[in-house]
């Protein structure tokens, strides 16, 4: 994301920032900016008509600027691409003040922001990530197993599929070579299908994750075929084999854990946020009285101090910062500046990744505490009471 203008009052947070989107992950970055409530400024194609002085009516496309008051947010991972809509707020001589409008906010096409409440320490963060060059880096993933393949971007905040490869695979039979026919051009379609993919011009680490020897197969066929080619031969060093459960994209989350491949990604966020959340699921197993998940419970372990320096780590999901109500947001917000404030790393996790999907199904919240608390749910329950 490139920042065009900023004027953001650093006590109040109160001001806009000007940004333009260049690449397909700055959409996701926007996605996570804007929210329900804000004021968005950018450019449209209006549908206007116009009456001729004989009475006939007809319509022609007008660019315009609008700025709306947002409504809703509707992010298309695969094809990177947002809608937003919400309500004219100022008003032009294409369009009348409140009537509704849809936004879609492209690639090199600024648009200004202004957050309702202000920039709050999250907003602002998010804005300081989305402008960060060094986290952008992102790997291309292969999961297959013979006749199924999926191409998967990973970005340090999403999981693309680009493609998914199908054949129906005869089985071995003695004498036949049919099977091994069909697996030469099935490679050959995913080979095919992943250079179509990849800029050359920028190459990412290529990640082969299989159940069995596939994996392993396919890089011994990717490298007799490009091992001619002066510019694919670099690609080699860039592969990293991995054992998958399965050739499907949830399987990829347990792939990402492994240390090989994380050393493979040059910003390993994702990997990092999955072990983060692989330690608590292990430590809540295991009932540990460090770790804890669940609003009221992880906030009463902030107010008591207990997620800060030495160990402690919040766990939160940023869709927790999509409420469509401010006060809701400033509560999320409160616990992270808490936490922060008491010297423990706060982990925003992303919806659209495993790690966060998990987190999700245990409230969006949890913690892992510096010093254990016993009871901390019916401390809770106490204090309500």
């Amino acid at each position: 994301m490139r920042l065009i203008r900023q004027s953001i009052e650093k006590k109040t947070g109160e001001g806009r920032c000007t940004m333009s989107p260049e690449e397909p992950e700055d959409m996701w970055h926007a996605y996570n900016l804007i929210r329900e409530g804000d004021t968005l400024r950018a450019t449209a194609v209006r549908k206007v008509a116009t009456e001729s002085l004989s009475g006939s009516t007809s319509t022609h496309r007008v660019r315009t600027t609008l700025t709306i008051t947002v409504t809703k947010l509707d992010f298309d991972s695969h094809a990177s691409q947002l809608h937003v809509s919400g309500r004219v707020s100022e008003e032009n001589k294409h369009v009348k003040l409140g009537s509704f409008h849809t936004l879609d906010l492209e690639l090199n096409r600024e648009f200004t922001l202004e957050k309702a409440g202000g920039w709050d320490s999250v907003a602002l963060d998010t804005l300081k990530e989305s402008i960060n060059e060094d986290a952008k880096a992102q790997m291309w993933a292969v999961l297959l197993n013979e006749g199924l393949a999926n191409i998967c971007l990973v970005t340090s905040h999403q999981t693309i599929l680009r493609q998914q490869i199908e054949t129906n695979m005869p089985k071995k039979r003695p004498g036949s070579t049919d099977h091994d026919t069909k697996l030469k051009k099935f490679y050959q379609r995913v080979y095919d299908s992943l250079l179509r993919q990849i800029d050359l011009a920028d190459a990412k680490p290529i990640l082969l994750a299989s159940p069995g020897f596939t994996a392993s197969e396919f890089q011994k066929f990717f490298k007799a075929k490009a091992e001619g080619d002066k510019k694919l031969k670099p690609l080699l060093v860039k592969i990293t084999i991995a054992h998958a459960a399965s050739a499907h994209v949830h399987a990829l989350a347990e792939v990402l854990k492994s240390q090989g491949v994380t050393k493979s990604v040059t910003d390993a966020r994702f990997s990092a946020e999955s072990q983060y959340m692989d330690t608590f699921l292990e430590m809540l197993r295991k009932d540990d009285p460090k770790a804890w998940y669940g609003p009221k419970e992880v906030e009463a372990a902030a107010e008591q101090g207990a997620i800060g320096k030495g160990g402690g780590v919040l766990l939160i999901s940023n869709s927790l910062f999509r409420s469509q109500e401010i006060k809701v947001r400033k509560r999320w917000v409160k616990l992270v500046d808490s936490v922060k404030e008491a010297g423990g790393d706060v982990k925003i996790l992303s919806s659209m990744h495993e790690s966060g999907k998990k987190l999700e199904d245990l409230s969006g919240v949890a913690a892992i505490l510096t010093y254990p608390i016993k009871d901390l749910d019916e401390l809770v329950e106490g204090v309500q009471g």
